[in-house]
């Protein structure tokens, strides 16, 4: 089953973009801010939170980068404007990352000054391997002004309990997911319950020393492991949140929020949807099957 998920993943990346839009709109608000505000506006009618991500990767150009920000600085705007219980994600590269350090500093720090007169919170992603030292040197640059700023950490990655062992001793703020690009096997963990176990073994670590996190997943593996070291460990509710992707595992976001915790669903738009949609099907092969019979109509 799994060659075939890779096949059909191969066969849809040279559909037509029109085509991929089909299923991809599951899973993107919109290609407008108008799109994300309505979003978030729905989860909120429901008790759920939201980060709201303007899509876009690495850019080339500064001129690229600084319309970036500016998109950012209108989220900001528009969770204000509309009091929704929502921050904003960004992606290091599209704020120029590689392109100048000190250039990418300067977007991120406008952005985060913003948001701490709004009383809100910024949360930096995390890319490939090869930018993880750089996100942390940023984040680190960051919090020597802000507080009001967190990052990703990746299961998958080896190196990760280290990081956060270090993280840890400057209050960090976290999301931990599992991650999502494809990294060799030095670096990265690639059995499905090696990655499990390492991804509770730093939640475990991020819980013991106090800091905040995210708990990113839609595996009801973890979900289920999750709960029970919140029981054993009795943990408060304050000292956690889960996170999901929008238009994916719902029914497991609904139960979450039924049962009485924190949820905050990821919520990406704009006109660069079709990178993000590909990798949300490397990521997850299984969702590959049911985009295939929604395009083919098959029953």
């Amino acid at each position: 089953m799994k060659l075939i998920n890779s096949a059909i993943v191969s066969f849809v990346k040279i559909l037509p973009k029109s085509i991929v839009h089909i299923f991809a709109k599951k899973y993107i608000a919109g290609n407008t801010l108008d799109d994300a505000v309505r979003v978030t506006k729905e989860l909120n009618s429901k008790g759920i939170l939201a980060t709201i991500d303007v899509l876009g990767e690495a850019v080339n150009t500064k001129r690229e980068s600084e319309l970036a920000k500016k998109e950012c600085l209108e989220v900001l705007d528009a969770i204000n404007h509309h009091k929704l219980n929502a921050n904003l994600s960004l992606k290091p590269t599209q704020l120029g990352l590689i392109i100048d350090k000190d250039f990418c500093y300067s977007q991120i720090s406008e952005i985060l000054e913003k948001a701490k007169g709004y009383n809100n919170f910024v949360r930096i992603d995390m890319e490939d391997s090869s930018t993880t030292d750089l996100t942390f040197d940023l984040l680190n640059k960051m919090k020597e002004k802000y507080s009001n700023v967190g990052v990703v950490v990746q299961a998958y990655l080896r190196r990760t309990f280290d990081d956060v062992e270090k993280l840890n001793q400057q209050g960090t703020n976290y999301r931990l997911c599992k991650g999502i690009y494809v990294e060799p096997e030095e670096i990265a963990f690639k059995g499905r319950q090696e990655v499990r176990d390492n991804y509770l073994k730093v939640l475990e670590l991020i819980l013991d020393d106090g800091n905040y996190v995210g708990i990113a997943t839609h595996d009801d593996y973890l979900i289920k492991g999750v709960y029970e070291l919140i029981k054993k460990k009795n943990i408060s509710k304050d000292k956690f949140e889960f996170q999901m992707l929008y238009g994916v595992t719902e029914h497991l976001r609904d139960k979450i929020n039924a049962d009485g915790y924190k949820i905050r669903i990821y919520v990406p738009f704009g006109e660069h949807w079709y990178k993000y949609s590909i990798r949300r099907l490397q990521e997850n092969p299984a969702m590959v099957w049911h985009i295939t019979k929604s395009i083919f109509s098959f029953e």
